[in-house]
């Protein structure tokens, strides 16, 4: 398979190899943040295990790259991003040797044939140096030293690609891009990401590399927007989070406040049940607005955080039975395009969310339909 976009005196290694479809998942900055008892990542080689044995072929977290960038090998308080999820640390925490964290973490997943996206949330220390990212080319900079360590420990064959920033150019992950506003089709935002790739792309040329987004299904913009110079599109897409379904409910985000979930529980499931088809037609109809873009711009999909809700947990009153059945239809409609490289089964895939994760066979029916789809052509 030749990458869309690339022709065969420059294509990407880690796209031309592929036999099949992957099934992927997020693990964002969790994995290197949930490391004490009980939290799940505690046991790397336990939690890729699993992983395994539920059928992913890949996995997608935060390397960091502005504090390796830093000090690679220096300690960082990194404060909440919220109280009220479950991914990475709900309080105040201290990260120590990032970079050998991260090549350990690489290496375990190259043992067992895993590959791995790197993607970053620029999570917030309490220096705050994600704000020293000033230009495009200081963005490329961060990244060209952390794939140059990868590069010399011998681990780039791990690597499945580079998203830039998770969901580009939302203000809680980018804080030093000044025109977030706009969106991240606007003309400025479309300058920016262009400059940076091209000069990673100058030091890692075959690597595949994006900038995810949290997008609703507008053909319009997608027509009118440029991507030619992003090897692939990253689209993050959830019936809820892209119709009035919270607003419905009284859901509002709520990052330290129990209301949010409060809400959730009185009201989620039931909404959803007055009306299954309703909201089953605005999800497909989302997934095939995506399927129509890759089309119409000649990128391959790659989707790692979908598609029924959001924000979700264990928790009294939450039942994860309507959000794998929405995820189930998600991702029968997503292979049946023909259109994704890869694809998540939910953003809520790891071991954390113990409700969703202790479901094996759910896991390995989603995998397998994953692998039994078609590669974009």
């Amino acid at each position: 398979m030749i990458f869309p976009g690339h022709n065969k005196e420059n294509n990407m290694q880690t796209f031309d190899k592929l036999t099949r479809p992957l099934a992927i998942t997020m693990w964002d900055f969790s994995w290197l943040e949930r490391r004490w008892p009980g939290a799940g990542y505690e046991d790397w080689n336990l939690a890729l295990d699993e992983l395994v044995e539920r059928g992913y072929d890949a996995v997608r977290i935060d390397a960091y790259p502005h504090l390796i960038a830093n000090d690679p090998e220096g300690s960082w308080d990194i404060l909440p991003q919220w109280n009220q999820q479950d991914w990475g640390s709900p309080a105040r925490i201290r990260l120590t040797r990032i970079l050998p964290a991260l090549l350990e973490f690489l290496e375990k997943c190259s043992e067992r044939n895993l590959k791995v996206g790197l993607s970053t949330w620029f999570r917030k220390d309490v220096s705050e140096v994600r704000l020293g990212i000033a230009s495009p080319s200081a963005h490329a900079e961060i990244w060209r030293k952390t794939l140059t360590a990868i590069r010399q420990a011998g681990l780039m064959d791990c690597l499945l690609y580079v998203d830039f920033c998770n969901e580009w150019p939302f203000a809680a992950w980018a804080p030093f891009y000044p025109f977030y506003a706009q969106g991240w089709f606007a003309e400025q935002s479309t300058a920016w990401m262009r400059e940076s790739v091209l000069r990673l792309k100058q030091s890692f040329p075959d690597l595949p590399m994006t900038y995810s987004f949290s997008i609703a299904p507008d053909r319009a913009v997608y027509s009118s927007c440029d991507v030619g110079f992003l090897d692939f599109l990253e689209p993050h897409f959830w019936m809820a989070g892209h119709t009035d379904f919270y607003s419905r409910i009284g859901y509002e985000y709520q990052q330290f406040d129990g209301i949010g979930y409060e809400n959730l529980v009185k009201h989620a499931e039931r909404l959803y049940r007055s009306d299954e088809h309703y909201w089953l037609s605005r999800l497909m109809a989302g997934i095939d607005a995506l399927a129509d873009w890759s089309r119409m711009s000649g990128r391959t999909l790659v989707t790692t955080e979908g598609w029924a809700i959001v924000d979700y947990k264990d928790w009294p009153g939450l039942d994860w039975g309507w959000v794998k059945e929405l995820n189930t239809a998600a991702v029968e409609r997503a292979a049946a395009t023909g259109r994704w490289a890869a694809i998540c089964t939910s953003n809520f895939c790891g071991p954390q969310f113990c409700g969703m994760w202790r479901d094996i066979a759910w896991h390995q029916r989603l995998t397998n339909r994953i692998h039994q789809s078609h590669l974009p052509e």
